[in-house]
């Protein structure tokens, strides 16, 4: 069996590629593509719908917490239940289609066209890095890796610790829109963007190597990365709109 190197991402993590079954199909890239897109395709479209129900006037806020605990538990699962990908993974953009048409509803209440505009610069942060690491402007090394992965569980502690906070009400500065909070969510997201160039540098050195159904787990991983960068381009975006 052949160990596969670590990336920052958990859904590329060598647990999920260490397949005891073999397999005749391998993994693509095309395959993933197209994996890639029904699930983005998904999320647009639940973001869609719960973004008219707040329109509509109706509480989405079960829906914006709901998604999000429903997406951690799915992550969870996926985990530990391999080959469940091809029905959890669709599922999980539903959950995170439920969160995202939250946020983005009530971001777009305050600062019309903001929602767009991050979705304008997530898709050009995503080719951006995609060029870079084809080109190799930036070659993904044993050292940059481990500081991208450091810093990815850097922030998540970050995130963790100041959500407990919030239940005894303490507001940590994350939440914030002072210049340390800005600082933060400035560096958030780019190691959310970097986490996309280490990607897709393991899904070019495992392509037609690992079995075909780690396709999902491809899938997820990006959907994972891509979701956060979103979030932190948008969360950026109303902040620097707040303090201007």
């Amino acid at each position: 069996m052949v160990r596969f190197s670590k990336t920052s991402n958990p859904a590329f993590s060598n647990y999920f590629w260490n397949d005891r079954k073999s397999s005749n199909e391998k993994m693509t890239v095309s395959g993933i593509f197209i994996k890639c897109m029904c699930c983005i395709a998904i999320v647009a479209s639940i973001t869609a719908y719960i973004w008219k129900l707040y329109s509509d006037g109706f509480d989405v806020e079960w829906f914006t917490y709901g998604g999000m605990i429903a997406a951690l538990i799915i992550s969870i699962i996926i985990s530990y239940k391999q080959l469940w990908a091809p029905v959890l993974v669709p599922l999980y953009a539903i959950a995170k289609g439920c969160f995202l048409g939250g946020i983005s509803s009530y971001t777009y209440a305050k600062f019309p066209n903001m929602p767009y505009q991050a979705i304008g610069v997530t898709i050009i942060t995503f080719f951006t890095i995609l060029v870079l690491y084809q080109t190799r402007i930036i070659v993904v090394t044993k050292k940059l890796r481990s500081v991208i992965i450091s810093s990815a569980a850097s922030i998540f502690l970050v995130y963790i610790i100041s959500w407990i906070l919030s239940f005894f009400g303490i507001k940590s500065f994350v939440w914030g829109v002072s210049w340390i909070a800005i600082g933060f969510n400035i560096i958030a997201a780019i190691v959310a963007s970097l986490t996309l160039l280490l990607d897709f540098d393991y899904i070019e050195r495992q392509k037609n190597r690992a079995p075909k159904s780690k396709e999902w787990f491809a899938t997820w991983g990006l959907l994972v990365s891509l979701i956060w960068l979103y979030v932190e381009i948008l969360r950026l975006m109303k902040k620097l709109a707040i303090r201007f």
